[in-house]
């Protein structure tokens, strides 16, 4: 059993201690933040020390980090502190919820896959990846490093979605397509062509409409 630090005090890290503890074969044995952020010495029963000189505290070739925290800014905290963690000399662990399916194709580093995923065979995820539930990722396709897929988005086969991309909830990507690094695909959006570096694809907007009141019945 190997001995794990979670990166974070918010919703997704304690999503990651749950995870880990009830699904892995990891023991968390204490969280990590910034100096700057850090408002509280425990959280749920275990200490949370200072990123900034973890190091001292816990020597790297004795624990593992895991970094499971949100997309904010495209995925750029997530990727740059699991970078830190690298020159610190950490190896940050990845997590395959049992409840997905999952053929053994390559995962990478400091990924965080939840529970439903289909990833069919053929597949290559690379490292810290962020598989929210329910996904489908289609066979021979390609997640790139430093990406976020939201809940129950469908990536079809034969895709290359390339890094630091954000797929957004029952987002829909096309067969034989490549997502070029940096794109952001909204909620519900529909991709059906390769898309252009650094830009924004919006999903689809619910329209509001008012119900005459002599319509409405009670």
């Amino acid at each position: 059993m190997s001995k794990v630090i979670v990166f974070g005090t918010n919703d997704f890290a304690q999503l990651a201690h749950f995870y880990l503890t009830s699904d892995s074969d990891h023991e968390v044995i204490a969280f990590t933040v910034n100096k700057n952020f850090k408002i509280q010495d425990e959280l749920l029963g275990l200490p949370v020390v200072e990123f900034d000189e973890i190091e001292k505290l816990f020597a790297p070739s004795d624990y593992s980090l895991f970094i499971p925290i949100s997309p904010s800014k495209m995925n750029i905290n997530r990727t740059r502190l699991y970078s830190e963690a690298k020159l610190k000399g950490y190896k940050c662990i990845s997590y395959i919820s049992s409840k997905s399916i999952y053929y053994g194709t390559p995962v990478g580093d400091n990924c965080f896959i939840f529970e439903n995923n289909v990833i069919q065979p053929f597949t290559q995820i690379g490292n810290n990846v962020i598989l929210w539930s329910g996904n489908h990722i289609g066979h021979h396709s390609n997640i790139g490093d430093n990406c976020f897929v939201a809940s129950h988005a469908v990536i079809s086969g034969h895709v290359v979605v390339q890094s630091n991309c954000f797929i957004g909830v029952n987002a829909t990507i096309n067969n034989n397509l490549i997502i070029a690094e940096n794109t952001f695909i909204g909620a519900g959006a529909l991709i059906t062509s390769n898309t252009e570096p650094n830009s924004v694809y919006p999903g689809v907007k619910a329209e509001v409409s008012k119900i005459p009141s002599s319509k409405l019945k009670f």
